[in-house]
């Protein structure tokens, strides 16, 4: 009986201080994008769907440094997209790392192959548990600028940019475990259904967390739907889910100055390290 040889080969995932949000997909809707400056066409060459895109597009610019992606006016339909020098040296950079780590894969299927190791099903099974998924819609990473602590609850404030910070109320046992300190980078998960929005302004609500933005994109339903803001800088964006009576309520609409707002309780926080 003749023993077929075992490959190991895999997919690159980044996982950085920014958090687990670049890999193969991602790296080609950003290509196509540079290729195609149209985020339908960049959708179609993936593919992928034209909203899953932008949420794609979204999500990375949320939790890099600087923007990857940026609107542009004109077009062929009135406007476009484009990458920005630092988009283009981080896909440089993870194509140089693929190579790489596709080099030491093939490397570490021939030492199990020496060691007795033929079927390595297991170890994949491992890897894949080693992932770390989230359903919650919105993910930023930046520092912690700001902790405050209680006798129950730490109160940890991330500065995501220049005027643009998010503050989680955390238990101190979970702080202490995470051992977040100033200046460590984090991330913060926050759900879409957990956020109200606002299209005045209201004193009364207690919410620790007000982001005011322009709706940049509306998603109907027959029951919910998905409102997206662009908040102040460019570069991050809010997602809330409410019900198809609260647009129409509210009266939303493209380009509409609408405040977000979110218990600090409703953040959830991860370590990267």
């Amino acid at each position: 009986m003749t023993t077929t040889p075992t490959h190991f080969t895999g997919k690159l995932h980044i996982d950085t201080a920014m958090g687990s949000f670049l890999g193969d997909k991602r790296i080609r809707l950003l290509e196509a994008i540079d290729k195609c400056g149209s985020i339908s066409q960049a959708a179609k060459a993936v593919p992928m769907s034209y909203k899953a895109a932008w949420d794609a597009v979204d999500d990375m610019n949320n939790v890099a440094t600087e923007p990857l992606v940026r609107r542009t006016a004109g077009g062929k339909h009135g406007g476009g997209t484009e990458l920005t020098t630092f988009a283009r040296r981080l896909i440089a950079f993870y194509r140089a790392l693929e190579q790489e780590s596709q080099l030491a894969l093939a490397r570490l299927t021939r030492n199990l192959e020496q060691n007795g190791v033929a079927d390595i099903a297991d170890f994949r099974q491992v890897l894949k548990r080693m992932s770390m998924k989230t359903s919650a819609r919105n993910q930023f990473a930046g520092p912690i600028s700001a902790i405050k602590e209680g006798v129950v609850d730490t109160e940890v404030t991330l500065q995501l940019g220049p005027k643009l910070a998010v503050t989680a109320i955390v238990t101190r046992e979970s702080a202490d475990n995470m051992g977040l300190a100033l200046g460590r980078d984090v991330l913060a998960f926050v759900k879409a259904s957990s956020i109200l929005l606002m299209t005045g302004d209201d004193g009364q609500i207690s919410a620790r967390n007000r982001f005011t933005g322009t709706v940049a994109s509306i998603s109907e339903g027959p029951v919910n739907s998905e409102v997206t803001l662009a908040l102040p800088g460019g570069q991050h964006v809010l997602t809330a889910v409410v019900t198809e009576q609260s647009v129409q309520r509210l009266r939303l609409s493209l380009g509409q100055p609408v405040t977000a707002v979110f218990k600090a309780s409703s953040v959830f926080l991860a370590s990267t390290d």
